[in-house]
């Protein structure tokens, strides 16, 4: 395995033990030796003779570059790199790769590269296609050693806990299994903003995430009753383009109460419940990450308790809804075994794309709404919505820092 391959000085220091053993022994004792050598390091036989001749000379010690190695991609490919990774919120170079190209020309139907002196040309659109991801690594890595990343993000954890109620007997335990063929099997989850005290009501972050496509949903709600979940509920299902066909939240009351299952049943026809083991966050591993990622990493832990707070995250949420979904790539496990022999765990992805892309590919949506996303994609500028985002989440950020916040309105806010 690539894993269990010998590093270029690790070569070097076998073949330097090798060498006294390789000029004591005779003809027939030098061929044997070249077979053990070619078995162990993989290298071809003739460059093994030639090292070994070389050590008779002069030393197995590598040598320095004279020239530096010149540039495959020069500045104009970074800087497009250094465009599209912004726009798609500087995420790894796993995710960033496959949607180079198509970001990079999307972004140059708005304008985004003259910005920084680059015309996308054929030729540069040639070498975005075959750029690998080892490459677009190293030049995010150098962007952000030389200060250029500008995400306001801090990095908070979730703090949820699961708990039971009599409701949920009967209804199935375990996790969506990650070979799902089909859009539509949801995870759920709540996320509250009740900041160092849970007392009086608050608001919450309701979280859909389907398991094939990646698509997410959010909306707030206040409190955590009757009349805001299922208001909640609606408001995803009339923005979801596609039908929901399983819900799977965790054991929490405010899922798993006499009215929402009721509700459930009424409104949402054919709809299959379960839920997740208690006490196994594992179990909504997908929720549970975009809890992180999309709620807390632009939220925090502050508290939010008015209605004028709630209605303002619901507008920052609709506009999150267009810049994850149609244009945040996103990786799905395609393969999971057992290695017996390391003990662990091997997983397999895909190559990354945008939940938009994936849902397209299912070939499961009318084309009426087909259509209805196809031109929100072609209209809507990645860049401009995600510095849009990022404005009014700072405007957010110092509403929330105010002691007063409860009598400032929306439109104050923006």
């Amino acid at each position: 395995m690539a894993e269990d391959e010998m590093t270029l000085n690790e070569r070097r220091k076998y073949l330097k033990k090798m060498w006294a053993r390789y000029t004591q022994a005779d003809r027939k004792g030098r061929n044997t030796l070249l077979t053990e050598m070619e078995q162990v390091t993989g290298m071809h036989r003739k460059s093994l003779i030639r090292l070994m001749h070389q050590a008779h000379t002069g030393s197995l010690e590598r040598k320095k570059r004279q020239r530096a190695r010149p540039l495959t991609y020069g500045k104009e490919v970074q800087a497009v790199v250094g465009v599209v990774w912004e726009s798609l919120d500087y995420i790894c170079a796993e995710r960033l790769t496959p949607q180079l190209l198509s970001t990079a020309q999307h972004l140059a139907r708005f304008g985004e590269f003259e910005r920084v002196g680059v015309a996308l040309t054929f030729q540069l659109e040639e070498q975005l296609a075959c750029v690998s991801r080892a490459t677009v690594q190293r030049m995010t890595t150098k962007l952000r050693r030389l200060g250029r990343v500008t995400s306001p993000l801090p990095r908070r954890g979730p703090d949820r806990a699961n708990r039971t109620n009599s409701v949920t007997r009967g209804v199935p335990m375990g996790r969506i299994p990650w070979q799902t063929d089909e859009p539509g099997h949801f995870e759920v989850d709540l996320v509250h903003h009740c900041g160092g005290s849970t007392h009086g009501e608050y608001a919450h972050t309701l979280q859909m995430v389907d398991a094939l496509t990646g698509w997410s949903e959010r909306v707030a709600v206040l409190g955590r009753g009757q009349t805001a979940m299922q208001e909640g509920f609606r408001r995803i299902q009339g923005r979801v383009p596609f039908t929901i066909k399983e819900l799977h939240p965790d054991n929490g009351p405010e899922f798993f109460n006499d009215h929402m299952v009721r509700f459930w049943g009424e409104e949402m026809t054919g709809l299959r419940l379960s839920r997740s083991r208690p006490y196994h966050k594992n179990d909504n591993r997908w929720v549970e990450q975009k809890n992180d990622t999309l709620v807390r990493a632009y939220l925090g832990n502050g508290r939010l308790d008015t209605p004028q707070q709630v209605a303002f995250l619901n507008e920052l949420y609709d506009q999150m809804w267009v810049y994850y979904n149609l244009f945040q790539p996103v990786l799905h496990l395609v393969e999971k075994r057992y290695m017996q022999e390391e003990g662990k765990m091997r997983r397999k992805w895909d190559e990354a794309r945008t939940p938009y892309e994936r849902l397209k590919q299912t070939r499961s949506l009318p084309e009426e709404r087909m259509q209805k996303l196809d031109l929100l994609y072609e209209q809507t500028n990645p860049r401009a919505l995600r510095h849009e985002i990022y404005r009014r989440l700072a405007q957010l950020w110092r509403w929330q820092a105010r002691h007063d916040c409860s009598d400032v309105g929306v439109d104050e806010v923006a």
